[in-house]
């Protein structure tokens, strides 16, 4: 069960990974990048044009809803758990674990100190780049995402 949590963070940490190092990739991360350097990017003749549109909050919460309830589904017949309460405490740790993980591991430690964050079209600052205000704030927006899926996958498993 174990491994299970093991490969599933290891392949969010590569699929973060690879969705960083050019200019068009990171400007996929756009919003989660601190106000100072969005504020230069929208000042930014060469990047303004790449800034996404926002998504709400529900569309975003429901496209990682249905995500991680589809890989957790399968990490659930792979890891075959026996019990509602089991799985439900089995996914509320691997999904919290994994938003935590994507806080501590991924944005404070590698995000905010990578090159390949950054963009060479700016003037910024390294210090620029390391505020947490935003992954701070994503992690507790990722809460009720896993909590509510923990729940739907632990039923799915329980009762199909």
């Amino acid at each position: 069960m174990i491994y299970a949590g093991i490969i599933v963070y290891g392949l969010f940490f590569l699929i973060c990974y690879l969705g960083t190092g050019t200019t068009e990739k990171n400007m996929k991360s756009f919003y989660s990048y601190p106000d100072e350097i969005q504020e230069k990017i929208r000042t930014n003749d060469k990047l303004v044009a790449l800034i996404p549109k926002k998504s709400s909050y529900a569309a975003s919460f429901l496209s990682n809803y249905v995500l991680f309830t589809v890989i957790f589904y399968i990490v659930g017949l792979l890891v075959k758990i026996e019990g509602l309460w089991n799985n439900l405490l089995y996914f509320l740790i691997m999904g919290i674990g994994l938003n935590l993980f994507d806080l501590l591991i991924i944005d404070m430690l590698w995000w905010r100190n990578a090159k390949r964050i950054r963009f060479e079209a700016l003037d910024a600052s390294v210090d620029e780049y390391k505020s947490s205000k935003k992954h701070v704030m994503a992690f507790f927006r990722g809460i009720p995402v896993f909590v509510c899926v923990a729940v739907t996958v632990s039923i799915l498993l329980n009762f199909f």
